[in-house]
């Protein structure tokens, strides 16, 4: 599925606050439906349909605006008061505000109180997020990584350090940005050598996870994100970034701070949803749009559903 991705969507964020100049924003007024937007992707699609729901199921008329566009859109729209809630990560913020050199950003609680504060001059509202981190990750399969007892990086350095066997598949973005492979390497004391990579040209996760699963050349780990559908579907296991080589990316949903006075139901009925979102579950979800090819709609209302955050 494609993702946001901690390297490749940068450049296009950067610009996104400009559209906030574009004419004057309404007021919110509780008969004002509420206006739910996303980005693109199959996770992004999922979390606007909870979004939507649950809050349709609180009494709250919505607009659906999902699939919207790419970050730097979606973005753009809810600065400027075109839409008035959707998903975002908080990893990102970190580029909203060009501060992505601070370690802050490497730790979940802290990260998310940046973004928290950061916004707060743009009116808006980030709502408690989902503890789930869908940044850079290096998945391992299984039947190497449970004779081995690897569940962490720091595990799986260590490891790698005494001669374990591993090869690794991914794109030469990964392999060569210093914020991605070399990063792990770094923070967990190994190298792999040219040997013990196979570099896809424009790979991205679903291809590098296909070559884990399937052996490809000998490939038993690859490039991932945190909450990529074919993780648990093909058998792999997504080893746990516990030093914080990597930026936070949890999904929480940001709303336009005159909506939410307007809608103050908008935070209490989101807030267990987005808890209940860890990556076991997202994963899982993931992958009944992205493998299983459901609809994000009727995911999303199965799921809430089940875990009664609406009645059936």
């Amino acid at each position: 599925m494609t993702m946001r991705s901690p390297l490749r969507q940068r450049a296009a964020q950067a610009g996104a606050g400009l559209l906030i100049a574009f004419g004057l924003m309404a007021s919110a007024h509780a008969a004002d439906p509420v206006r739910v937007g996303s980005k693109l992707d199959a996770e992004a699609t999922l979390l606007g349909n909870l979004i939507q729901q649950t809050l349709e199921a609180n009494g709250i008329k919505t607009v659906n605006k999902l699939q919207l566009g790419p970050t730097k859109i979606t973005r753009g729209a809810l600065l400027a008061g075109e839409i008035d809630i959707y998903p975002e990560y908080t990893g990102n913020a970190a580029f909203f505000h060009s501060q992505d050199s601070d370690p802050v950003w490497k730790k979940s609680a802290e990260g998310y109180e940046r973004a928290r504060n950061l916004d707060e001059k743009n009116k808006l509202v980030w709502l408690p997020s989902a503890p789930a981190n869908n940044t850079w990750a290096i998945a391992l399969r299984q039947d190497v990584a449970g004779p081995n007892k690897l569940t962490t990086l720091e595990e799986f350095g260590a490891w790698v350090a005494k001669g374990g066997v591993v090869k690794l598949a991914g794109s030469a973005e990964f392999v060569e940005s210093p914020a991605a492979l070399p990063a792990f390497q770094t923070a967990y004391g190994f190298t792999l050598k040219p040997d013990q990579l196979l570099v896809l040209a424009g790979g991205d996760t679903a291809v590098t996870l296909r070559a884990a699963g399937e052996k490809t050349s000998g490939v038993n780990a690859a490039m991932a994100y945190g909450t990529d559908a074919a993780i648990s579907a093909l058998g792999l296991v997504a080893l746990e970034d516990n030093k914080g080589a990597q930026i936070v990316y949890e999904p929480a949903p940001v709303v336009r701070a005159e909506v939410l006075a307007a809608y103050p139901a908008i935070r209490t009925s989101l807030a267990p949803v987005f808890a209940s979102l860890n990556a076991d579950t997202l994963r899982a979800l993931n992958a009944k749009i992205a493998i299983e090819g459901q609809d994000a709609k009727q995911v999303a209302a199965a799921y809430l559903a089940e875990k009664g955050f609406v009645k059936k």
